[in-house]
């Protein structure tokens, strides 16, 4: 007889196969809500799932040009049917994927436009790196700037104070609606930690989307 850690084993290498497999799945879905240049919020089956763009890193909606890229990706990709190549799954739950409109590659055209960094971290395509330096030297979109500060370096600068802040801050009261909030960070708290469904009426998962993301 096989031991119970033989058979544990096997289980769990039949998991993780499982779920490489869903992880490398093609499939349709619809973008219901952009939530920055690189994240939006697909409708697959009727379950809302959180993607983020394969190999391209986007301003954050606080930064510089951040809301023109978000204005991109709405243009592109919101309430459009895509085609999703799905990749891996990320730190933070997020399924990575690269997206298509009809023939568009989704991330190539936010770089294309100026609207995106490539990640080089991941990035594997001479391509995409291309399509970055023709944005630099034609200064479209982020690149007219004098100096454009790079999402990780501004993040590293500003989103971990800012998050102390919620987390200093934020505590469970009598708030209930969207025009209380003063953030998305503070909608997400009061979402997560406090159960304020009110925050989100369509149970996508992106609460007051006028501070979390494009819906229209």
């Amino acid at each position: 007889m096989k031991s119970i850690l033989e058979i544990g084993w096997v289980a769990v290498l039949f998991l993780l196969g499982t779920l490489n497999a869903a992880y490398a799945e093609e499939f349709s879905a619809k973008v219901i809500v952009v939530l920055d240049g690189d994240t939006v919020l697909i409708l697959r089956d009727n379950m809302p799932i959180k993607v983020r763009l394969a190999e391209i890193d986007a301003p954050e909606k606080a930064q510089a040009f951040g809301e023109n890229s978000m204005q991109s990706l709405v243009e592109l990709v919101l309430n459009k049917q895509v085609r999703v190549d799905s990749q891996a799954i990320d730190d933070y739950g997020r399924l990575v994927a690269l997206i298509k409109v009809d023939e568009l590659n989704v991330s190539y055209e936010q770089v294309q436009r100026g609207m995106a960094w490539v990640y080089s971290r991941f990035n594997k395509s001479e391509v995409l790196l291309g399509l970055q330096n023709g944005a630099k030297k034609t200064k479209r979109g982020l690149w007219a700037q004098t100096d454009p500060i790079p999402p990780n370096k501004w993040r590293k600068d500003n989103i971990t104070s800012q998050q102390q802040y919620v987390a200093q801050n934020a505590t469970c009261g009598s708030k209930r609606k969207c025009s209380q909030m003063n953030s998305c960070d503070e909608a997400n708290f009061h979402l997560s930690q406090c159960n304020v469904k009110s925050l989100d009426r369509d149970n996508d998962g992106v609460p007051c989307e006028n501070w979390c993301g494009a819906t229209e």
